[in-house]
């Protein structure tokens, strides 16, 4: 097995051949390898989270940084989703109202275009259960997260997915009961994966 074939399959038997993730509390630097893997296929996070009386601010969870990633969390009381394209572009959902104080549910979903790498999609933000924010992107990252960020909820422990809205570690400043991600099937095609293990060995000769 090569080194990119390795990198495409789970490292870990708690992330070998699952769709659903469910963690409680805080979590961070956890390796990419580890984290769910929402490239070339649909998906939906959604955290349960409680907002303190002054209002809510800070990281819910994201993987990747500045240079390729996503991160769903809270600006000045509103919800964010940003997902970040290698740093050729952001694309933004953002709620309109703050959140008031207490227990909610936000939820990001993601349906992707596929088959094949790469794809964009639509998703939409909710915020317990009614649609805030809804945007079609063309393009995803094609295959792997930035090898040097992490997986982190509750505060973001590397580089920000969008350095204009924060600077690390952003901690949440509310409290996280739950995430859970959902992953649909991955809808890489196989020419897709020898390209890319071919472009990747290419890279590294």
């Amino acid at each position: 097995m090569t080194s990119f074939s390795a990198a495409l399959t789970p490292k870990s038997s708690y992330t070998a051949g699952r769709t659903e993730f469910t963690y409680k509390g805080e979590l961070t630097g956890t390796p990419n390898g580890d984290a769910p893997n929402i490239l070339a296929k649909s998906y939906t996070i959604d955290a349960d989270v409680e907002v303190p009386s002054g209002g809510g601010e800070g990281m819910i969870v994201t993987d990747g940084g500045r240079f390729g990633g996503y991160g769903l969390y809270v600006l000045k009381g509103k919800p964010v989703f940003t997902y970040n394209l290698l740093a050729a572009a952001k694309f933004r959902w953002e709620g309109q109202e703050p959140l008031t104080p207490g227990k909610h549910t936000l939820e990001f979903d993601f349906k992707y275009d596929g088959p094949g790498m790469a794809k964009g999609g639509s998703g939409v933000l909710r915020v317990d259960g009614k649609e805030v924010a809804n945007k079609r992107i063309d393009h995803t990252i094609p295959v792997l997260m930035t090898f040097d960020e992490t997986f982190d909820i509750g505060s973001d422990t590397r580089t920000p997915v969008d350095d204009a809205d924060y600077q690390v570690p952003f901690p949440f400043t509310g409290t996280i009961s739950k995430v859970h991600f959902k992953l649909g099937p991955s809808q890489l095609l196989a020419a897709d994966k020898k390209a890319a293990e071919e472009a990747y060995a290419k890279a590294n000769d």
